[in-house]
């Protein structure tokens, strides 16, 4: 006899999220309220905000749903873990940035940087697709915002790292969170790929669709946060010409890296949008547009390559199985943009030569944090969800949407 729905999920899912919304409404009752004053510069900004909501919900809802058998739960958990994601952030970010006498004063400006925060969920999602239920997803949502964010609150506080910037290493602390947690939940059938963990044309063309709308907005999520007019009109161009050095090179690296020349899709899914995770830290201070097409078209390289060559490295050697690649989609462009922002701080600051040394570390020291706290905190997020508690499915029933959605038109076993 076919095993039912999940104990764990019957009765502890509507559990928890039911008992987080109370939890949320009551902390923003008693805790929270609109920032008055604020109207005017929240309808400048809702048009990028706007953008960024279809970038964290649309475009990584579609661009992960690439599985042929998992397509409602990568963009019904997606929706699901980001929008309670949201609400956790701008609890946390409010206590740790704006807190003080009285309630705590909130703003359009809080709901985007936490809609930036929650990016961090979503690409660690990537990396446990089809593996993790939806109460692990909210378990790990929960601590990995309240890791990143007090991870950007020792940035910006003690390091001095610019607001914007701190919240560009969303991508870094996002892949390296993951890829921890990902190590506690490997499983030695995950060592080659098995027939659910492959896609079809229907769930390539949705993949491809997110793929284009993240692609569109890009240039938005990266200049967002800018203040300077100048910086963010920077920031926008560059980005841009980033992102189509990095998905035209993505072309033909991918034909050259095949023995028959073909183009596969997983390649263009992540090299075209590489450039405009490499040029989140340095986008408002590249000066000439071809710095950032070269980047772009490194970037654009070491997604495919890390495509191409990695992940049976991963799997086989670290014994970490990551469903979407965030490490070469999201991961090494980021450090590889991290990088370039430290090479660009140090030749634009050239003339502060007394000083320089000190800056240099402080931006090296920056993302070097970040990627040892996501590393830590996911490690010890990991080995928590490994517990008898939250009930996981078998690996069998991995990648199958049948394990958590209602099918009328199929058996009701699986």
């Amino acid at each position: 006899m076919g095993s039912d729905y999940p104990p764990s999920l019957r009765c502890g899912l509507p559990g928890l999220i039911l008992s987080l919304e109370t939890a949320f409404i009551l902390i923003f009752w008693f805790c929270f309220s609109n920032e008055s004053g604020s109207t005017p510069k929240d309808l400048d900004i809702y048009p990028a905000f706007q953008d960024v909501n279809v970038v964290v919900i649309l475009g990584f809802g579609f661009l992960l749903a690439f599985l042929k058998r998992y397509g409602f739960s990568s963009t019904g958990f997606y929706l699901l873990i980001a929008a309670l994601g949201v609400q956790w952030a701008v609890l946390v970010e409010g206590f740790l940035f704006s807190s003080s006498a009285g309630k705590i004063k909130i703003s359009l400006h809080s709901i985007l940087k936490g809609s930036i925060s929650v990016t961090a969920v979503l690409i660690s999602a990537g990396a446990l697709l089809g593996k993790a239920n939806p109460i692990q997803l909210i378990w790990m949502a929960m601590v990995e915002v309240a890791a990143f964010s007090t991870s950007r609150w020792i940035n910006v506080k003690f390091l001095k790292v610019e607001e914007h910037t701190s919240l560009m290493h969303v991508h870094i602390f996002g892949t390296y969170f993951g890829l921890a947690v990902s190590w506690w939940l490997y499983h030695s059938s995950l060592s080659e790929r098995v027939e659910k963990e492959r896609s079809n044309l229907i769930s390539d063309l949705f993949s491809m669709l997110g793929a284009l709308f993240v692609w569109m907005f890009w240039p938005s999520f990266n200049s967002v946060l800018i203040v300077d007019l100048m910086e963010r009109r920077n920031a926008i161009c560059n980005t841009y010409y980033a992102i189509a050095v990095s998905a035209v090179a993505a072309f033909a690296l991918s034909s050259l890296s095949r023995r028959n020349g073909k183009i596969r899709m997983i390649h263009i899914h992540h090299a075209a949008l590489a450039g405009g995770v490499a040029l989140g830290f340095s986008a408002p201070i590249i000066p000439h547009p071809w710095i950032a097409m070269m980047l772009g078209l490194l970037a654009s390289v070491v997604a495919v390559l890390g495509s191409h060559c990695l992940q049976t490295y991963l799997n086989l050697v670290l014994k970490i199985h990551d469903t979407c690649g965030v490490h070469y989609m999201f991961g090494l462009p980021g450090l590889l943009g991290a990088i370039v922002n430290v090479i660009l701080f140090i030749i634009i600051k050239w003339a502060s030569l007394s000083s320089l040394g000190y800056l240099a570390l402080i931006e090296v020291g920056s993302f070097m944090l970040t990627t040892a706290i996501g590393l830590g905190t996911g490690f010890i997020t990991g080995f928590i969800l490994t517990f008898k508690l939250w009930k996981t499915l078998p690996a069998s029933k991995y990648f199958d949407d049948q394990a958590y959605w209602e099918f009328p038109h199929l058996a009701s076993r699986f």
